[in-house]
């Protein structure tokens, strides 16, 4: 037992040397001890030379010192000594007072040391090759960029990359974006200059670098400041004033509103985009303007896909980006004039852009990425509501802006349009005057409009003819009066005044209401033997034809009151005109103008010459509410007409109508077209 014992001790600490092979005849137990000594002392001298080889820290010199030692005390000490010990292990060695348990633990050391030094060979190593591979990528990106300097390329491709990574990291878009811009990023460094795909990759990068994500401008809440602001840039207008003032004053009370979605609603002229760009001013916001006239393609609104050659981002994103901020004021203007056709509805596409439960997320085809479209203020314009699909007009606060009364337009050509028109051609205020009965006059008979528009193109006109007299040395000073108009311009264009000069006889005066303003509508009727034919002409619509119609059946109706025979309207021929027979008419509220017409034509009684009127008619002679009072009333003043006679159910409208022109007109209330004909007839209606 014990020779096997002193053998396995042997095999053990010799590594399997021929040293273990000793035939051991007889058991001495203190040569067993010497034998096991002796080969702890070759396995620690082999364990340390193995060390050695692959430490950098064990010199030549400290492995010949120890090989020659043959005390096993002093072995254990001097290699111990050597190795790079803490001073608690080397504490650890030095009270081991057995010197076979000493070498024992040494050789495990040894052993632990070296395993601990191959790894770190290995990661030396891979740290080696991966500093070498940088180092040639690092080498062969200098040699490009002196290649491409060479070629005149600058720095080519590669700082481009580089500088595209730290617009991507500045521009704070949000999580999935960013990796998106950065794989694509990623795509387009390893794709080669000469690929088509590469510019398109360019291309969609440097867009999603460009669109603002983040960096509002912080909005000007004085309301004080915001009504100085559109009171000096336009004239009347109160309600949308008032609108806009009413949202700086939540927005100071609230931080957190969210950006209302108004259309501007009315004529042309009438200072709609103006308008825009004010509350722009007022709010200290940046300022953008889209024009939606004519688009007929949804892509305009939502983009194009990458997929297409030359795509790029719709009209909102192209908008996004020339702003610079998440928050400016965006005018979509003229947007009753978007149409459709078999590229898609782009109406439908804007229903996401002005739902404020949408628009957080809007999603352009080119981008791909939901855009956060929340804090924008959208300000549409338009002329006529009714060709704005209703879905999309729901969506948004409708603010109706009327014409300008004639008080209102003297004030704008006063502070407005001749001081602008005058700096536009080089005039100064030393060189020019208008006198106030000129501006009356240019309103009056050189112009017919609900807005200013052609009352500012008449001003230029002005004052081209004036800078003609000055530069010619005629006068110095052109002092523009009535007399003075007519030599420039010609003769009166318009007649201002009575619709009509006289009273007449089948002819009643209707009040319209058109996408440009209110107007004035002569309906005329004449009265001849014949079988009983209507006839209708004036270019009239399926509505108002149907109006004349109504009039003529309720007409009918009254054949006892009137004194006529019942037969009388198969007799008789009857021809309903409205005069300017190339501009279309068409809606209900002629009705009771109608009837008056035929009325009077059949009584031969004439109708009262300052009298205006509008309203619907039914079979029974009910007249029926109408819609654009305010603007109809604006064309009855500027007509010259006294008395608007209007159904019962308007009454709640006569409060919207400036008061100047309150105080010269008087309205009459009706709700039965015998009460119309009482009003209006010389000589009432019995």
């Amino acid at each position: 037992l014990a020779e096997g014992i002193e053998r396995a001790k042997i095999e053990k600490y010799t590594d399997g040397n021929e040293f273990t092979k000793v035939e051991v005849s007889t058991f001495d137990e203190n040569q067993a001890k010497d034998v096991e000594t002796e080969a702890l002392m070759r396995a620690l001298l082999t364990n340390f030379e193995k060390y050695a080889k692959s430490s950098s820290k064990i010199t030549t010199e400290m492995i010949d010192s120890v090989v020659d030692i043959e005390d096993p005390n002093r072995l254990a000490d001097v290699i111990a000594s050597h190795l790079p010990f803490k001073i608690a292990e080397k504490q650890e060695v030095l009270e081991i007072a057995n010197v076979k348990k000493r070498m024992d633990h040494l050789i495990i050391r040894l052993h632990d040391e070296q395993e601990i030094l191959m790894l770190e060979k290995k990661i030396n190593v891979k740290v080696k090759q991966a500093m070498e591979r940088t180092q040639k990528e690092y080498f062969l990106r200098e040699q490009m960029k002196a290649i491409q300097a060479e070629l005149g390329d600058r720095e080519g491709k590669t700082a481009e990359v580089s500088e595209l990574r730290k617009k991507i990291d500045a521009s704070g878009m949000p999580e999935s974006t960013l990796k998106i811009a950065l794989k694509e990023l990623d795509r387009y460094e390893k794709l080669p200059a000469a690929s088509a795909e590469s510019g398109v990759i360019r291309n969609y990068v440097e867009w999603l670098v460009s669109i603002p994500w983040q960096g509002k401008t912080e909005d000007r809440l004085d309301i004080n400041y915001a009504e100085e602001i559109l009171n000096r840039d336009h004239d009347g207008l109160e309600k949308v004033k008032e609108r806009i003032i009413e949202y700086l004053s939540v927005r100071q009370l609230m931080n957190s509103l969210r950006g209302p979605i108004i259309c501007l609603a009315g004529p042309p002229g009438v200072g709609k985009t103006s308008l825009a760009r004010s509350i722009a001013e007022t709010l200290d916001r940046k300022f953008v303007r889209v024009s939606l006239g004519g688009v007929r393609d949804e892509s305009e609104i939502r983009g194009h896909r990458r997929t297409y050659v030359g795509a790029m981002p719709g009209r909102i994103i192209q908008g996004m980006k020339k702003a610079g901020t998440t928050n400016p004021v965006f005018l979509l203007d003229e947007i009753d004039k978007m149409s459709n056709d078999f590229r898609g509805d782009p109406s439908a596409a804007m229903l996401e852009v002005l739902d404020p439960e949408q628009n957080n997320s809007f999603s352009d085809h080119y981008i791909e990425e939901p855009y956060d479209l929340s804090d924008v203020l959208f300000i549409a314009t338009a002329n006529d509501l009714s060709t704005i699909p209703g879905p999309l007009r729901d969506r948004m606060e409708i603010i109706s802006i009327a014409g300008y009364t004639e008080f209102e337009k003297i004030e704008i050509t006063k502070n407005h349009l001749i001081p602008k028109q005058m700096k536009e051609h080089g005039i100064k205020k030393t060189q020019m005057a208008f006198k106030d009965e000129a501006i009356l006059d240019l309103i009056r008979y050189y112009t017919r409009e609900a807005g200013v528009r052609g009352l500012e193109r008449i001003v230029a006109t002005v004052c081209r003819k004036a800078a003609k007299i000055i530069v010619s040395g005629e006068k110095k000073k052109v002092t523009v009066s009535p007399k003075v108009l007519v030599d420039m311009l010609g003769k009166h264009r318009f007649r201002y005044g009575q619709a009509e000069t006289e009273d007449q006889i089948g002819i009643a005066t209707g009040l319209a209401y058109t996408t440009v303003g209110g107007d004035t509508l002569q309906i005329e009727v004449s009265l001849t033997p014949g079988k009983g034919k209507l006839q209708l002409t004036g270019k009239l619509g399926d509505v108002m034809k149907e109006s004349a119609q109504t009039a003529l059946s309720y007409v009918r109706s009254l054949t006892p009151r009137l004194g006529i025979d019942a037969d009388y309207f198969e007799q008789h021929d009857l021809h309903i005109h409205v005069p300017e027979g190339a501009v279309p008419k068409d809606g209900p509220s002629a009705g009771i103008t109608i009837t008056t017409a035929v009325v009077s034509a059949i009584l031969n009684r004439p109708i009262k010459r300052e009298v205006g009127m509008t309203g619907e008619i039914t079979l029974r002679g009910r007249v029926l509410p109408i819609g654009g009072l305010k603007e109809k009333s604006l064309s009855a003043h500027r007509a010259g007409l006294k008395t608007i006679i209007i159904p019962q159910d308007n009454e709640r409208d006569i409060d919207d109508i400036p008061e100047a022109i309150r105080e010269q007109l008087t309205f009459k209330l009706v709700s039965s077209a015998e009460q119309v004909l009482a009003l209006a007839l010389d000589g009432g209606f019995e």
